[in-house]
């Protein structure tokens, strides 16, 4: 449990969050004796080169160290370690010389989002889902004083582990649980759902469990796929959605806003809406496993291989 002593210094420093301290204490210690915390992914970061990069960049990319900071053998160690890690699915990140170009371009994404929010300055902000926790850097680099992630797969832990280790700003931090795990009080300034929703069962209580975590005025910003319809359009895949198979729900725009109010939301609007291209997710040299393009139809890349509405993705916000 060592990995977490300075999050619990952290969260200490933090009126709102310092109540979390039991409950959270207590999720990770489950987790600890959990199989996942035995995930052969979790002990590769521990092989890293034992050495340290300042911030280069976090605010147009994430970008850690400067070319020559680590030396040949170090630069090879250090790709020989994170090609352990694959497949890197958010990103890009940049290490000293050494550019990890992963699946998704979640710059472009973050560049999308980012001109519509209350300013992140000083504000306490948790992000469901995170990933590898690319946001998270962003979100520290845009202000927050404190950007916190929640993902509860051992191989994204364990990438964030790997940057982390580099890196290890107090600001940014990690928890690999999931939102069922958390202690719902209403401690965070913003809360980021991004790419999450349709992966849950019950999506209204999944909203509720967003809300909950958010003081009041609090912004949420929700980003999910949606198709094509009105305010009673939901799909439900038969099995796969762009061979993806835990994808449950796919409202329209129209009825995810109906949704946010009944869950008594207010001020929602829609900032964003962007079909993805094969430009924004894309096999790479990170990536061992198919990515966007063979999830489309070959005869028409506006189905899915499923003849469903190709992913189209909208970006939502709501206050508490």
């Amino acid at each position: 449990m060592q990995w977490f002593q300075q999050l619990y210094q952290t969260l200490a420093a933090e009126p709102r969050l310092y109540d979390w301290l039991p409950a959270l204490a207590l999720a990770l210690k489950t987790w600890a004796d959990s199989p996942e915390a035995r995930h052969r992914s979790l002990q590769l970061p521990q092989h890293l080169p034992d050495c340290r990069l300042a911030v280069a960049d976090l605010q147009q990319a994430v970008v850690l160290g400067q070319p020559g900071d680590l030396d040949a053998s170090q630069r090879r160690h250090l790709e020989l370690v994170l090609r352990q890690l694959m497949p890197w699915r958010k990103g890009p990140y940049q290490l000293a010389d050494l550019s990890i170009d992963t699946e998704w371009r979640s710059d472009w994404k973050w560049e999308r989002v980012l001109p519509h929010l209350q300013p992140l300055k000083d504000r306490l902000v948790l992000d469901v889902g995170a990933g590898n926790g690319y946001h998270l850097w962003r979100m520290h680099g845009a202000g927050g004083r404190l950007a916190l992630g929640i993902d509860p797969y051992p191989l994204f832990f364990a990438q964030f582990r790997a940057l982390h280790h580099f890196c290890p700003l107090p600001q940014v931090q990690l928890l690999p649980l999931g939102i069922d795990e958390l202690p719902l009080q209403p401690a965070f300034d913003t809360v980021f759902s991004m790419g999450v929703l349709y992966h849950r069962r019950d999506p209204l209580h999944f909203l509720q469990q967003l809300k909950s975590l958010l003081r009041k005025d609090g912004e949420l910003v929700l980003e999910t796929l949606v198709v094509p319809g009105d305010d009673q359009t939901v799909l439900m895949p038969a099995e796969r959605y762009a061979r993806m198979r835990n994808v449950w729900m796919l409202p329209s725009v129209a009825a995810l806003t109906r949704w946010l109010a009944r869950t008594g939301f207010a001020d929602i609007r829609l900032v964003d809406l962007n079909t993805t291209t094969t430009a924004e997710q894309r096999r790479t040299g990170w990536l061992n496993s198919e990515s966007l393009a063979e999830a489309l139809d070959p005869a028409n890349p506006a189905l899915t291989v499923e003849g469903y509405p190709a992913p189209c993705r909208a970006v939502l916000l709501a206050r508490n």
